[in-house]
């Protein structure tokens, strides 16, 4: 019998910064290797050493390409891992933008801080530099879905389509004879750009995203919210800002825009995209076509119909534009990116609006304006909020309670543990409640730095 210790790392009692290493009597494997955000004691994780030590780890495996999924890998090879990661290779593709991203923007913001002096630390150091990242990515190796593959004599993986973002899986790792899945985060069964996420059949052990555990997403009418806003903005020749995950949500929201306009549901305002990040992932789209539901040609024309902004000096050539506009600019949940660029000017206006969409979580910018915070801190001074504050929640790429039940209802087996990760604390302890009731089955929700020892 071969035991397996589990090491709860990361997304264990939040919903950032996954890492899930799994001890094997062959190898060590890590499971996602993400990046602490949100509030301070987290994020303070990201520059504290591993419970298992880096150079231990023999390989590491992707869901997805989100920050919080992959955003410490540069800091893993950094400090010794040498390995492969291997994921889809969409995911991979995704990864490297958001890694050279995070890495010039984490640059950035310590040369900011040494020269503007607001920083607590004497020099500010980036977490890692952009050289760290080209070196992480040095370390892909892309996977196909659906397909076996063979890590060494006992243990083998695949990857299995789940929705959220292009390229997303939950993972299958078969450690000698049982069955580990990995859920990374399940996406919505209805979705304007993916197709509905594929569920598992069999889970000896089943590591469960639970985000939104406690709620079912609102049927809101996002068209007629979005019409709404635009004609306001339009009406205070304001500007609507909305706040944006480079992937995914920001092809939505062109899409949907683009929808509205083709449809005569609103006039042809101005749409200009600002995320250098969410320009590379419209390039993943392309190279990747099978791994979404766009027609190429809607593709072309969403991305005419919008204004892709390229460079700093026209973000501020927007800025000072004085027709009513809409606005997409990273990052989704306000903490950092050129969104805050935008928001240094406008947001002590009163005609402009911030159209906040999907999850906020802890800490961030984004959470302090959906709960009506009067000020906002950045770039180490407060500014006055006078802007007016919408949230459309029903845009989520997460599954919503509903959705995560059907998702592990098509089961053939009971599993001998379900292990809830990714989501806050009451959000973990209402779904726990809820699978019981529902299933029956037994389910843990371990602490952050926790270690479990399973048996095969």
């Amino acid at each position: 019998m071969a035991e397996i210790k589990v090491h709860f790392l990361g997304a264990s009692g939040t919903v950032t910064g996954s890492k899930f290493c799994l001890e094997t009597p062959e190898l060590n494997i890590m499971i996602d290797c993400g990046l602490f955000q949100g509030l301070k004691a987290l994020r303070e994780l990201n520059r504290k050493p591993l419970a298992i030590p880096e150079a231990d780890i023999d390989l590491v495996l992707l869901t997805h390409g989100h920050l919080d999924h992959c955003g410490y890998l540069p800091r893993l090879v950094v400090d010794g891992f040498g390995g492969e990661v291997l994921g889809t290779a969409p995911t991979l593709a995704i990864a490297e933008i958001i890694l050279r991203d995070t890495a010039k923007i984490q640059e950035e913001e310590a040369e900011m801080a040494n020269e503007e002096g607001y920083g607590k630390h004497h020099p500010a150091l980036p977490l890692y530099t952009l050289e760290d990242a080209e070196r992480a990515i040095g370390h892909f190796r892309a996977g196909d879905k659906d397909q076996w593959i063979r890590l060494s004599g006992n243990i083998r993986c695949r990857f299995i389509q789940n929705g959220h973002i292009i390229g997303a899986t939950f993972i299958e790792l078969e450690l000698f004879g049982k069955c580990f899945v990995f859920s990374g985060d399940i996406g919505r069964q209805e979705d304007d750009l993916l197709a509905p996420p594929n569920k598992p059949r069999w889970a000896d052990y089943l590591f469960m995203e639970s985000t939104y555990g406690n709620k079912l997403h609102p049927q809101e009418d996002v068209a007629g919210i979005l019409s709404g806003l635009v004609r306001q903005t339009i009406q205070e020749t304001g500007t609507l800002i909305i706040p944006s995950f480079a992937v995914e949500r920001l092809q939505s929201l062109m899409y949907l825009l683009w929808e509205l306009y083709r449809k005569n549901h609103i006039p042809n305002i101005p749409v200009f995209v600002d995320s250098p990040m969410g320009n590379n992932v419209l390039e993943v789209f392309e190279q990747f076509p099978s791994w979404h539901k766009l027609p190429m040609k809607d593709y072309y024309a969403m991305c005419n119909h919008a204004k892709i902004i390229s460079s700093y000096k026209e973000t501020w050539e927007t800025i000072d534009d004085p027709r009513p506009k809409i606005v997409i600019a990273g990052s989704g949940m306000v903490t950092g990116g050129r969104v805050l660029t935008y928001l240094k000017q406008l947001i002590d206006s009163s005609s402009t609006t911030i159209l906040l969409v999907g999850y906020m979580a802890e800490g961030t910018r984004g959470r302090q304006l959906l709960e009506g915070a009067s000020e906002l801190k950045f770039f180490g001074k407060y500014h006055e909020v006078k802007a007016k504050v919408r949230h459309l929640e029903s845009l989520s790429a997460h599954a919503d309670q509903k959705e995560l039940l059907a998702w592990m209802g098509e089961l053939k087996n009971i599993p001998e543990r379900v292990f809830l990760i990714h989501g806050e604390p009451n959000s973990l302890d209402v779904f726990r409640t809820k699978i019981t009731d529902t299933y029956g089955w037994k389910v843990q929700v371990p602490a952050l730095g926790a270690c479990i020892s399973l048996f095969c």
